[in-house]
């Protein structure tokens, strides 16, 4: 994108974002998907909004080389921490809009919790037709708000996010969609009420565990977008 819009989630709280991406999608259904649509194998990945990194070990162990995009100085300093000395992969501080690389330069893209909104991604899409190989997919993983508790929980706390509107806009871009449903779970209440905390304002956050409050996780549903170059 054009700038830099704040992830008061991440940026505030990387620790706790680490045990929430520890938490999701603990079965792959997400990777499973993906690779149905292109595997990434042998090919070179680039991770885009990559935050501390937690992705790029995982791309590497199949991928030819990776390169995970961070603007945001303290992320990309930390995505750089944890894949040092791994030779195949490397961290750009940059935004979306503007990645320093050649064009055709990455059979797969990939973009989880970046696009949560739609419209304003433009740029980035624009940079993505720029550095995407011809045979190549893109992937952006994202909130599907329309169902499941998690769901429930985003529109209650965002009351203007119009979902709909946000599945138009992908689909007027050319995208595809596979609707998943995945789990949100933790090891432990105290890590679960932790990445509530994160995730929604206090008055929200207060609801949500006094609705569940035994619960360590709960389903969640998400929208695979994607689109073949």
């Amino acid at each position: 994108m054009s700038e830099i819009i704040p992830s008061p989630n991440i940026w505030g709280s990387p620790d706790v974002y680490e045990v929430e991406n520890r938490g999701v999608d603990r079965d792959h259904v997400i990777e499973t998907a993906m690779r149905s649509v292109l595997d990434w194998a042998g090919h070179d990945v680039v991770d885009i909004g990559c935050g501390t990194g937690y992705h790029l070990p995982h791309f590497a162990r199949d991928a030819r080389s990776v390169v995970g995009v961070e603007p945001h100085p303290p992320l990309a300093t930390l995505a750089a921490q944890r894949v040092s000395g791994m030779p195949s992969v490397s961290v750009r501080e940059e935004g979306a809009a503007a990645i320093g690389v050649p064009d055709a330069s990455f059979d797969v893209a990939h973009a989880r919790w970046a696009y949560f909104f739609g419209p304003g991604c433009e740029p980035g899409l624009a940079e993505l037709d720029r550095v995407m190989r011809p045979g190549g997919a893109a992937f952006v993983v994202d909130n599907d708000a329309t169902r499941s508790t998690f769901g429930a929980w985003f529109r209650r706390a965002l009351p203007t996010y119009d979902p709909r509107a946000v599945e138009r806009f992908w689909a007027r871009q050319g995208w595809e969609r596979e609707r998943l449903d995945i789990r949100w779970d933790f090891d432990s209440r105290a890590d679960f009420e932790a990445v509530v905390a994160i995730e929604f304002d206090p008055e929200h956050a207060d609801l949500i565990l006094a609705e569940h409050p035994d619960a360590t996780g709960v389903d969640y549903a998400v929208n695979l977008w994607w689109r073949r170059y």
